[in-house]
């Protein structure tokens, strides 16, 4: 089994596929007005309208903006590097300045548009750096 995409599902698909494209600095493939996909080189972030919850049982299955469990995590080469550049964009919506976790990473917490928490991190310790190695790109 392998985890391939985790998607969130918005009222304003628009918006949201331009915070992902600004954070991350990958261009979304849009396929449709109602779903686009930001593609790593380990998983994707699907962005799907409301309008797709027709395809699963219609509304009752997922509402946007509702999420307060999960959290989306990028690993990035430097927190403090990805912080200084999008400390203006995101300043309404950090939860953490670049903080150095029990666990050997360096993260930074935000919210995107919908109020989804996103996780920019780095492994710094030793042990956090071997267990992200094979990870990143």
């Amino acid at each position: 089994m392998n985890l391939v995409s985790i998607r969130i599902i918005t009222a304003n698909t628009e918006s949201l596929v331009k915070f992902y494209e600004q954070i991350t600095g990958i261009t979304a493939i849009q396929y449709t007005p109602d779903f686009a996909e930001l593609k790593t080189s380990t998983t994707t972030l699907a962005i799907g309208s409301t309008r797709t919850l027709q395809f699963f049982g219609g509304e009752s299955v997922a509402q946007a903006a509702q999420n307060r469990s999960a959290i989306i995590e990028f690993l990035v080469d430097d927190v403090d590097q990805e912080f200084d550049r999008l400390k203006n964009v995101l300043s309404p919506y950090i939860v953490q300045e670049p903080t150095t976790m029990p666990w050997g990473n360096k993260s930074m917490l935000f919210r995107d548009p919908d109020g989804n928490l996103v996780n920019f991190f780095a492994p710094i310790t030793k042990e956090s750096v071997e267990k992200f190695a094979t990870k990143q790109e």
